[in-house]
């Protein structure tokens, strides 16, 4: 069984501008969902689909293929699931896992429990929102990309705060970077 990866990761933010290239820990948070799939054993291929050539090149790697999003898929409305398409479209696979880079905080044991799930019951996605997992055939066949028909698990090894704020970014530095004393801005 093939398994491709995917982080999708766009310029254009409307809370936090070029949030996808903030640091966290000194990485971009792009770079880090990045590295998460390459290091898992059970991901053959890492894709990132993207709108922006600064993102494109801050994720260069030479196991990672870029994919160019068209802008029909890069608006604020666009649901997941037309993007996860677009993946399969150009890459092919038996399954297909996203991985969102908004949750920089997150076990490997997470990706493989949804791949895990995917493989039983067609689509998997964690709660918090951060591993999305479905098979060819369920994207190939999805419905209503707004009405999510995955089987939703409990991922303990993700830290719960999804990223869409400068302070949710610092929150999740707080408290992962506890004992590093930074001076009050």
């Amino acid at each position: 069984m093939k398994i491709v990866g995917s982080v999708i990761a766009r310029i254009g933010s409307k809370r936090l501008t070029y949030k996808n290239l903030l640091p966290y820990k000194g990485v971009p948070l792009v770079l880090r969902a990045v590295h998460k799939l390459l290091d898992c054993p059970r991901i053959d291929e890492v894709v990132l689909s993207t709108d922006s050539e600064l993102i494109a090149r801050t994720c260069m790697h030479p196991d990672v293929r870029i994919l160019p999003r068209p802008e029909t898929l890069s608006g604020d409305g666009v649901a997941s699931v037309p993007v996860f398409q677009h993946i399969l479209e150009n890459h092919e696979c038996d399954l297909h896992v996203n991985f969102n880079c908004n949750f920089p905080e997150c076990e490997e044991s997470v990706i493989l429990k949804a791949i895990e799930l995917a493989e039983e019951t067609g689509e998997a996605l964690s709660d918090p929102y951060a591993v999305w997992a479905q098979t060819r055939s369920c994207l190939e066949n999805y419905g209503d990309p707004f009405d999510i028909t995955a089987r939703v698990f409990e991922a303990r090894g993700v830290h719960p705060l999804d990223v869409h704020t400068m302070e949710d970014l610092l929150s999740v530095h707080r408290e992962h970077q506890r004992g590093i004393h930074v001076p009050d801005f």
